[in-house]
């Protein structure tokens, strides 16, 4: 995985574009907040949207006053890639899980 999505805000706004296809930044920094529940400093959100951009993981565009974001290719792969190392290890915990759940009591 890339420096750039070893950052929990940066994999979350890629999520939520991945899931929306397009947005402003403000719906993106609403949702954001919304999910965290607290209040993210704008100058650090606007840094992890030029870094994502500059890293070639999102792709921006202007309408009107507003700038929209979007995932690239790239940044769908390794979004899509880190899906699948999620999935793998929170398949390898559920599998342990079940191992760890015999049933008590004589057999």
């Amino acid at each position: 995985m890339t420096k750039f999505l070893r950052s929990g805000r940066r994999r979350d706004l890629c999520v939520l574009l991945a899931g929306a296809g397009e947005l402003s930044s403000q719906q993106l920094k609403t949702r954001l907040e919304a999910h965290y529940d607290e209040r993210i400093d704008p100058k650090s959100f606007y840094g992890t949207l030029e870094s994502l951009v500059d890293s070639g993981f999102l792709t921006v565009r202007t309408e009107g006053l507003a700038d929209r974001y979007s995932l690239t290719e790239g940044g769908r792969h390794r979004l899509d890639e880190h899906v699948a190392w999620i999935g793998e290890h929170v398949g390898e915990a559920a599998k342990e899980d079940e191992g760890d759940a015999r049933p008590e009591g004589p057999q």
